[in-house]
């Protein structure tokens, strides 16, 4: 009697926008204070969003970096050409080319203020 044998049937392709994944991927980690910055509209910016959060405590901050890597890499093939920030976990960055994640603790984002910074960009708040 010949064995069956089980073929698993690839992933659908993802179709939907990154940053919204990424920001669903915050959320459901309990990513506070969410916001996405559109900088396609500022000239001689390299990048189209900005999606700034933040964290209640290092452990917090290291969960939504470890998740938003988690979640792209499974759901969208795509994997950060650049992480930083992970020693200390006061900001980290993800870069995923045409999208910047920066996940702060409180006090770190609080002094960097990214939202005055580019207070010109359309702003949406999660």
């Amino acid at each position: 009697m010949a064995k069956k044998i089980k073929v698993k049937k690839a992933p659908a392709p993802f179709e939907g926008k990154l940053e919204e994944l990424i920001i669903q991927a915050l959320m459901e980690k309990k990513g506070e204070d969410i916001v996405c910055i559109d900088m396609k509209k500022i000239n001689h910016v390299f990048f189209d969003y900005f999606i700034v959060c933040s964290g209640n405590s290092k452990p917090h901050v290291e969960t939504l970096c470890d998740y938003v890597q988690e979640v792209t890499q499974r759901q969208a093939g795509i994997k950060p050409s650049f992480v930083e920030g992970t020693e200390n976990c006061e900001w980290i960055l993800l870069d995923y080319f045409n999208i910047i994640v920066h996940i702060f603790q409180p006090e770190a984002r609080q002094f960097y203020n990214l939202e005055n910074l580019w207070g010109d960009a359309d702003i949406q708040r999660f």
